[in-house]
């Protein structure tokens, strides 16, 4: 005959391990619905930049644009970058005894001279005054070369 005792005994016991997988079961199903509900990715912060992931949501400038402005800016601090707007901000920094400021807007995917605006500004009495005209050209210039340089350089590497 079978002992009341341990029958309920084995049927707690079985009752409270069902109990621990069906938890965690039900923890794992709450984890996918805030998963979707946030709409969590596995997608990678640095997928943007090697092409992969949704379309839509890929960085919409010019890669040598931005590397040829950083990389031309650099002897001025940085003070915000955004390549997902395409906006390049420096602080004051000392260029032949002066003190100068650029801002860089880049707004096209393409590597095109209308999709460069630079702005950049020497300070005069204490006050940001916009340099000239032929300075400005100038500074872009010398961003669209260096970028055209790195195009050049990688076509050269993958033909």
């Amino acid at each position: 005959m079978i002992d009341k005792r341990a029958f309920c005994l084995a049927l707690a016991a079985l009752g409270a391990l069902s109990a621990c997988g069906n938890s965690e079961l039900q923890r794992q199903k709450a984890l996918e619905r805030r998963n979707e509900e946030q709409e969590i990715s596995d997608d990678s912060f640095f997928d943007l930049f090697r092409g992969r992931g949704d379309v839509n949501h890929q960085v919409a400038v010019n890669r040598f644009l931005w590397q040829a402005s950083l990389d031309t800016l650099s002897f001025l601090p940085l003070e915000a970058a955004d390549p997902f707007s395409g906006l390049i901000v420096t602080n004051w920094g000392s260029l032949n005894g002066g003190a100068y400021r650029v801002t860089v807007y880049i707004s096209d995917p393409s590597l095109d001279a209308r999709a460069l605006k630079v702005a950049a500004y020497r300070q005069q009495g204490g006050r940001a005054v916009p340099v000239g005209d032929a300075e400005n050209k100038a500074l872009e210039d010398a961003i669209l070369t260096r970028a055209r340089q790195m195009r050049i350089a990688v076509a050269g590497q993958q033909g």
